[in-house]
Order: C-alpha cells, then sequence, then structure tokens
C-alpha cells in the first residue's frame, strides 16, 4: 500500500507497540502472560509496518532473523530452568535477587522474568515466521 498516511502512522505506532509490548513484559513477569502478550505486541509491530509499507522492507528493517528469535527464546527458557535443577529443587522453582534502588522498592529480578524475556522471544519469532510465510505464499 502507498498510502503516506498509513506510513507516517506506521512509524509512530511501532514505537507505541514496542513500549506496551515492553510494559506489558515487565508487568506480567510476576502474573500469567506477560511474555505471551508482549511478544504479540511486538509481533504486531513489524506487521502493522509491512501493511504500511510491505513485506520486505520489513524484512529488510528486521535486525535478526525471526527464526534467531525463536533460538534465543527457547534458549533463555532452558537457562531459567537450569538454576532450579542446579540446586536439586523443584523444576521452575523460581529464583530471585533483589537489586536495592534509592528512591523506590528494591528491584526483584528472578528466573520467572527470565522466562518471560524467552516466551516473549519465541513469540515475536514464531508469530513472525507464520506471518511472512502466510504473506509470501500468497
Amino acid at each position: 500500500m502507498n498510502s503516506v498516511i498509513l506510513q507516517l502512522a506506521a512509524r509512530v505506532i511501532k514505537f507505541l507497540l514496542i513500549l506496551f509490548a515492553l510494559i506489558a513484559l515487565y508487568r506480567g513477569h510476576n502474573y500469567p502472560g506477560g511474555g505471551f502478550i508482549g511478544g504479540l505486541l511486538a509481533a504486531l509491530s513489524i506487521i502493522f509496518y509491512s501493511f504500511a509499507f510491505n513485506w520486505q522492507e520489513a524484512i529488510k528493517k528486521l535486525k535478526v532473523k525471526p527464526t534467531t528469535y525463536i533460538l534465543w527464546g527457547l534458549l533463555l527458557i532452558v537457562c531459567s530452568i537450569l538454576p532450579s535443577l542446579l540446586f536439586q529443587q523443584d523444576v521452575m522453582k523460581g529464583f530471585w535477587i533483589s537489586i536495592p534502588l534509592e528512591l523506590t522498592d528494591p528491584l526483584k529480578l528472578g528466573t520467572p522474568l527470565l522466562f518471560d524475556i524467552g516466551v516473549f522471544m519465541a513469540v515475536i519469532g514464531v508469530t513472525l515466521v507464520f506471518f511472512f510465510t502466510l504473506i509470501k505464499s500468497r
């Protein structure tokens, strides 16, 4: 499509969707669905960009291949399971570290966040592979 308004909107909306995806990822690591919903929002930003321009331009704009997102996502998921196996705990038992901050509550980071980041990346990759495969076969 060659709509100037859609192309301008796609550039702005891309960054807003990425911002909301990161908010959903961080907010959701204590609640169900953060990595999955965030991954869908991030993939949607790229898909919307491909509607405004074309799918070849969207693939060129990507810095990383979608299959690489899947690979790194699965690797992070496995890494989030390793601490529980190394310390002979239940599988996927959470481990946290707390980073003290001066003005707010301490920042708590743990293996559930690592797992959600892995899901986030895997969902981005799977969604983009699915979308680009469908659009190429058209």
